[in-house]
């Protein structure tokens, strides 16, 4: 079986966006698309550099709604919060999923797919993911379809919230992302743009999908994961530019 290979990036706003054009760029020369983890209430430069990113081939994914940085923290999350969708029922999640996608409608990037905050997302998530028509659920343990109720099993890879221990978890990020590319299965990379200040963690993902590239893993977006048959993608060689700062 040929592997697969996807790079998902999250933390995208004004401050990380020139971090997150960087990483598409070196995706790019890699032939790797991109998935974003898009939250709606971000505007802007924000909102227009996605909408570039997803004609040149990227995908978009819903990204939660109300989880904003926590005053003294740059990352969406930590580990005081609990995840947004983690514990909801189903007719919490609806709510929260219908502003959401009004709000994904408004700024012209509408997606059926949906990669919850900490890839944590309850049964009555699920279920009311599937009530809004959306086909497809990326959790930390696989890839939902939501139009079959099958599971593309796969962990997802990423980096600690932490520095300490930082060049033992580049270490077994590169060597996870190599581990499974050889075994031919589906490799999932989680990229925070909070991560790529760092040079280790910044080079680890680099390295991490050239590896896996090596291995012979296909570089695919999310939805790819759930499409039949081969992938077909908008490509560009130019490189889309960076929206003005606002």
């Amino acid at each position: 079986m040929t592997a697969r290979l996807v790079v998902s990036l999250a933390g995208i706003d004004t401050r990380t966006l020139h971090r997150c054009a960087d990483l598409a760029e070196e995706m790019q020369k890699r032939q790797v698309p991109l998935s974003l983890l898009f939250a709606p209430r971000r505007d802007g430069a924000v909102a227009d550099w996605v909408r570039t990113r997803r004609t040149a081939g990227d995908a978009v994914l819903m990204h939660g709604f109300d989880h904003s940085p926590e005053p003294r923290a740059r990352r969406t999350v930590t580990l005081a919060r609990r995840a947004e969708f983690g514990a909801l029922p189903a007719h919490e999640a609806g709510l929260r999923l219908t502003a959401a996608v009004s709000a994904m409608e408004r700024l012209g990037l509408s997606t059926d797919s949906f990669a919850p905050p900490r890839w944590q997302a309850s049964r009555g998530t699920l279920t009311a993911l599937r009530r809004k028509g959306f086909t497809l659920c990326a959790d930390l343990y696989g890839v939902h379809d939501l139009t079959t109720d099958g599971v593309h099993r796969a962990r997802v890879h990423g980096f600690a919230q932490t520095e300490r221990g930082e060049t033992l978890w580049c270490f077994t990020y590169v060597l996870a992302a190599a581990r499974t590319a050889r075994r031919g299965g589906l490799v999932r990379l989680a990229v925070d743009a909070a991560d790529l200040v760092r040079p280790g963690p910044r080079q680890a993902v680099l390295d991490a999908v050239d590896i896996a590239r090596h291995h012979g893993a296909t570089g695919v977006t999310y939805p790819d994961v759930l499409a039949p048959g081969p992938i077909h993608r908008v490509t560009t060689t130019a490189r889309p530019s960076l929206p003005a700062a606002r």
